[in-house]
């Protein structure tokens, strides 16, 4: 997912030719691409071609049809391709329904969908909007886009399967790899909620409880169900292998949920595990590779993370704070304009972020804004070996939710 907010911060002019090579697609297949390779292939779920064409446009990427990728954003809301259910929603005539994909009606991987439609649909909400359509229309994407509430189950603080009847899944194992959920379990799933992080932080009890869920993926134990494959698939062995407990960051799913914890009291916790990850699971030799690229993803990770800021929700404005690994790192912007992210006492002890600046201005937010970037400037960070458990731990400084904006 990150690689294309990246092309839309550093190349738009490519990010538009991107957008208007989804265009072409639609028009000569009548379906926008999901995992194109080159044609249409049956592989992995969601309808997240809707967040990368929300992300460029809302950031002002101009240059190619709009209305006709719209027409097809609509298209993939109400229909799937027969012969290859990854192209379009398989299962959306069920999530339009009920708000949900139920575990026993036999789509598989139905939770892990219903989690990422509802996030399409936050990204077709905030696109609407900006172009201007109907308020019934609006309002709809605006109401499915909350859809992750109806998987969340509060006995367990998890994402659940539920079945057509209202009831959830039983029994349940957050440990079991597939079934309702896709190369990950519940552990992974549960943080699928990009637009709306304060959303599941209020679902989950409020800060505390939800910073003791996110610890909880560092310290539940490396073990794992994966009885839905029939073996062990290599996602499972990256994840035992990497050494952080039940986080995976191998593989996609989980990898924006370091920095979740901007969205609490403990923003600390992002700049200590965005560090960990970096030092533990990225480097130059023959094994210095986690897992799965998958399009750019894994490594578009890293390069944002070493810059100092992630996008956690494309389709909003904004990239969440960790902590930069280099001590200065210049972006040359396409507008001609610049960016200098500085980082004074970086070192691989000083991980934590004791207070920073924007064009010379004290700066308590836990994430930057696109046009912050955009228009070029300077943000300092100095940087120390304890953290700063003062900075950053105010609603004030917390990244966007859609629940804040209501």
């Amino acid at each position: 997912m990150a690689v294309f907010p990246f092309f839309t911060l550093m190349y738009p002019q490519l990010d538009a030719q991107i957008m208007e090579g989804l265009v072409n697609t639609y028009k000569e297949s009548g379906w926008l691409p999901e995992w194109a390779s080159p044609g249409h292939r049956g592989c992995m779920i969601g309808s997240n071609s809707s967040s990368l064409i929300a992300d460029a446009y809302l950031k002002g990427i101009r240059g190619y049809d709009m209305e006709t990728l719209y027409e097809a954003m609509i298209k993939n809301t109400e229909n799937w391709m027969e012969k290859i259910t990854s192209v379009g929603r398989y299962g959306a005539d069920y999530y339009n329904e009920l708000g949900y994909i139920p575990y026993d009606v036999g789509i598989n991987e139905n939770t892990a969908r219903t989690l990422e439609y509802a996030y399409a649909d936050y990204c077709i909400w905030k696109l609407a909007q900006e172009l201007g359509r109907p308020q019934e229309e609006i309002d709809l994407f605006k109401t499915r886009a909350r859809n992750y509430r109806n998987v969340f189950d509060p006995e367990t603080k998890l994402m659940r399967g539920r079945n057509e009847d209202g009831t959830f899944q039983s029994p349940f194992s957050p440990y079991k790899w597939g079934d309702a959920f896709t190369e990950g379990n519940s552990w992974h799933y549960t943080w699928s909620v990009f637009q709306d992080i304060e959303g599941l932080k209020l679902l989950m009890g409020g800060n505390n409880d939800f910073v003791a869920m996110l610890d909880s993926v560092f310290v539940a134990p490396p073990i794992f169900d994966d009885s839905y494959y029939g073996g062990t698939i290599h996602e499972i062995r990256e994840m035992q292998v990497a050494g952080m407990e039940n986080y995976a960051h191998g593989n996609q799913p989980i990898q924006h949920m370091t920095y979740l914890y901007n969205y609490s009291d403990q923003p600390w916790k992002t700049q200590y595990h965005v560090r960990e990850v970096m030092d533990k699971l990225y480097n130059s030799q023959s094994d210095g590779y986690c897992g799965d690229e998958d399009n750019g993803q894994t490594s578009a990770w890293y390069v944002f993370s070493s810059m100092g800021f992630y996008p956690v929700c494309p389709g909003s404005d904004e990239y969440v704070i960790g902590s930069p690994l280099f001590n200065k790192i210049t972006l040359q912007l396409e507008n001609g304009n610049t960016f200098v992210i500085d980082a004074a006492n970086n070192s691989k002890e000083n991980i934590y972020v004791n207070s920073a600046s924007l064009n010379g201005e004290n700066y308590d937010k836990n994430y930057l804004k696109h046009a912050t970037l955009e228009n070029g400037g300077k943000l300092s960070f100095t940087m120390a070996s304890t953290p700063n458990k003062n900075r950053g731990t105010g609603p004030e400084s917390y990244p966007y939710s859609m629940t804040n904006e209501e």
